[in-house]
């Protein structure tokens, strides 16, 4: 047994237990206190761009959902018509004087939607993106999955006990948009097209089906190709790289925002305004520094505990 300074005793196991978790979730609140401030300044200090002008890189863009010729998803514990969802299920679970809420499922879409401003639109890969949806809902019910034909009924799930507590975020399609994250455009001849490169791989892909090469080339039928009809086969691939090369020009532009390719650079997907936004992710910080002092503080009562014994 460890006698507290001032306070009770403990078990060994619960102690150490106590001290570990403590000092754990003191350093992991005082890396998001500065993780969220960080976000905040993000939000606040990268100008917002238009679609047709923005930089290829870091961009902050600000417009309206759009579906992008898709369907509507539906989300899959309310069945609300969406464009992004995100979706947790918690089972209510009793283990003698221990009870407790336990994530059984969760999940999120990563089909891409459209971004649409006054100048233009653009695809937004919502993959590994930091969501912050104004729509959300949580309700409790007997069923693991609310919408689902097969699972027991309401009355047979309150006469066994169980009980689910579900979550459910979206965005809708003509809601606002913020979205800051890395932007890259294709098409339209932005991208530098190796015809060298490619005439190599036609070359390759041909040489992959050698007798249909034979037939085309062997002009004196004698089963090879001599320098002459081999001068011939790279002209011939180095015209079909340059088809593929103009028609590759010709492809309209297309605009696409998702995950930053360098560690450290945000990406963060809001149907909140950019001010609201900012409020939110300074409040989450604050939050997580008075978290980080009132954890600190049972850390340091516990590790002043251990250097008495």
């Amino acid at each position: 047994m460890i006698q507290l300074p001032g306070g009770p005793v403990l078990s060994v196991p619960f102690f150490y237990f106590a001290l570990a978790f403590s000092s754990l979730l003191t350093l992991w609140l005082l890396y998001r206190t500065f993780s969220r401030l960080r976000r905040a300044r993000w939000v606040e200090d990268t100008p917002t761009s238009l679609v047709r002008s923005a930089a290829q890189g870091l961009v902050e863009l600000q417009g309206w959902v759009e579906a992008g010729g898709h369907e509507p998803l539906i989300s899959p514990l309310a069945g609300e018509p969406c464009l992004w969802y995100r979706f947790t299920v918690e089972e209510y679970r009793r283990s003698g004087k221990h009870r407790e809420w336990r994530t059984v499922e969760k999940g999120q879409s990563d089909r891409p939607f459209l971004l649409r401003d006054a100048t233009g639109e653009c695809w937004i890969v919502p993959r590994g993106a930091e969501v912050h949806p104004r729509l959300r809902r949580r309700w409790e019910g007997n069923r693991r999955w609310p919408l689902s034909p097969t699972s027991q009924t309401r009355l047979l799930g309150a006469l066994i006990g169980q009980r689910y507590r579900y979550t459910e975020e979206w965005l809708r399609e003509g809601d606002p948009l913020y979205a800051l994250g890395w932007f890259e455009s294709r098409g339209g001849g932005r991208e530098a097209f190796d015809t060298q490169r490619v005439a190599r791989q036609i070359i390759s892909d041909w040489k992959a089906d050698y007798p249909n090469l034979l037939a085309r080339f062997d002009r004196d039928r004698d089963g090879q190709l001599d320098p002459q009809e081999w001068h011939q086969v790279q002209a011939a691939a180095a015209s079909e790289a340059q088809r593929r090369s103009n028609e590759t020009a010709l492809q309209p532009v297309v605009h696409s925002l998702g995950k930053p390719p360098h560690r450290g650079l945000p990406f963060v997907l809001s149907d909140h305004h950019e001010e609201q936004l900012s409020r939110k992710l300074r409040r989450q910080s604050a939050g997580s520094l008075l978290g980080m002092l009132l954890a600190g503080a049972a850390a340091g009562w516990l590790w002043l505990g251990l250097l008495r014994l």
